[in-house]
């Protein structure tokens, strides 16, 4: 019996003897195909490449949870005049009746927690048809929700969200921001600077926090875009080779003789573009809870749902908003 063949815009097909089939979309989605005599499939299930770094570059605030709406945390600040001079030491004589005291700001910053959610379903014949062919349609589905989910938390700690009108890691208003100096060349681009001036670029960046904190704390980490990090790894300090500028800046660096250890240095997706006038931009911080950290509730599920034919699942967790406690102790670093 000959099959009717229908236009190609058309997406199903059907037989005269009233027996539906399926166009290749279908098939694919549960991973049904034609495989040749002489064909050698590949059983491995290869899932699209991403490369996610949060859990990397920020600390967890691990006091949140999914009942929270906000999250929120207070700055102090101190005033203390002295004694005999206003901007002097609290000096008191042994018959003094007037003692200055001590004046207390309590501010607070609150971030909402946003409730992520996502749901993932297949249909009893699409578990059985997947169980046949080896290739576990339930299992894929929830690697793929996982990849969503990782993806998410990426965008949210480095960026924030524009729709809800939050900020992230690189992009903090709160944190000052400078621009490179030119160099011999004229550029501040480091492709077009000596080693010594790229050191002084970052020793500047570090500088600059370290500064504005009083200094009371040195950034010990830096995050670059991969272009200039992977310049730092093939760049050598000198003629003869002997060590990549890389190394050599983690060690000769202001972090390292101020903190007692090398500079923590990582490539980053996110920083090509981001700095003033689509700039790209470097980062320097300390990775510490109490200086800067990322509210997160872990990922919760409902239970298994069976609706007709059809088995259903909810995860859902909240995101919040990076939260600088100490935006003096950030410095970002643009136009390399």
């Amino acid at each position: 019996m000959k099959e009717l063949i229908l236009p190609r815009a058309l997406k199903r097909a059907y037989t005269r003897d009233s027996l539906m089939t399926f166009d290749n979309r279908t098939i694919d989605s549960a991973g049904a195909f034609l495989v040749g005599e002489l064909e050698r499939l590949d059983q491995k299930l290869h899932e699209p490449l991403a490369s996610v770094t949060w859990s990397r570059d920020i600390d967890l605030r691990s006091d949140v949870s999914i009942a929270d709406e906000v999250s929120s945390f207070t700055n102090s600040s101190f005033a203390a005049a002295g004694g005999n001079s206003p901007n002097g030491k609290a000096w008191v004589g042994k018959d003094q009746n007037a003692i200055t005291g001590l004046s207390l700001d309590i501010g607070k910053t609150a971030n909402p927690l946003t409730l992520w959610g996502m749901q993932i379903g297949w249909t009893i014949p699409e578990l059985e048809s997947a169980q046949r062919l080896g290739r576990p349609v339930d299992q894929q589905k929830f690697a793929g929700m996982n990849l969503k989910y990782q993806m998410d938390v990426d965008e949210q700690v480095y960026i924030g969200d524009s729709s809800i009108g939050v900020q992230g890691l690189v992009n903090n208003s709160l944190v000052a921001a400078t621009n490179a100096p030119n160099g011999a060349s004229s550029s501040p681009l480091w492709s077009s600077k000596t080693p010594d001036e790229i050191l002084k670029d970052i020793n500047t960046l570090l500088n600059n926090a370290w500064l504005a904190s009083g200094y009371a704390v040195c950034p010990g980490r830096l995050l670059l875009p991969p272009t200039q990090f992977g310049l730092l790894v093939t760049k050598t300090v000198s003629s003869a080779g002997n060590i990549s500028l890389l190394e050599y800046v983690k060690v000769n660096c202001l972090a390292n003789t101020i903190n007692g250890r090398p500079l923590e240095v990582y490539p980053l997706k996110w920083l090509p573009g981001r700095g003033t006038g689509a700039t790209d931009r470097a980062v320097a911080y300390t990775k510490e809870e109490d200086r800067v950290r990322f509210p997160l509730t872990p990922l919760q599920r409902t239970p298994l749902e069976y609706r007709d034919i059809r088995q259903l699942t909810t995860y859902f967790g909240r995101l919040g908003v990076v939260e600088v406690v100490y935006p003096e102790c950030m410095a970002y670093l643009d136009g390399i």
